[in-house]
């Protein structure tokens, strides 16, 4: 298995996303709610309204 290391910081939408968006608007969500780079190497964990699927964006390279 291969793990991030420490430095990876991750963090997880405390409330339900609308998974229509796509990865573009969730990335867009991140920018302009968060106001944080989608691509500086942050792992953004949503989760939907169903509670059973997830979405990760990373720009981390394995």
């Amino acid at each position: 298995m291969i793990l991030p290391s420490n430095s990876v910081r991750i963090l997880v939408a405390t409330n339900p996303v609308d998974f229509r968006k796509g990865h573009n608007g969730l990335a867009a969500l991140v920018n302009n709610e968060l106001s944080e780079n989608p691509f500086s190497g942050t792992v953004f964990v949503f989760r939907s309204t169903h509670l059973f699927y997830f979405i990760i964006i990373s720009n981390l390279c394995i």
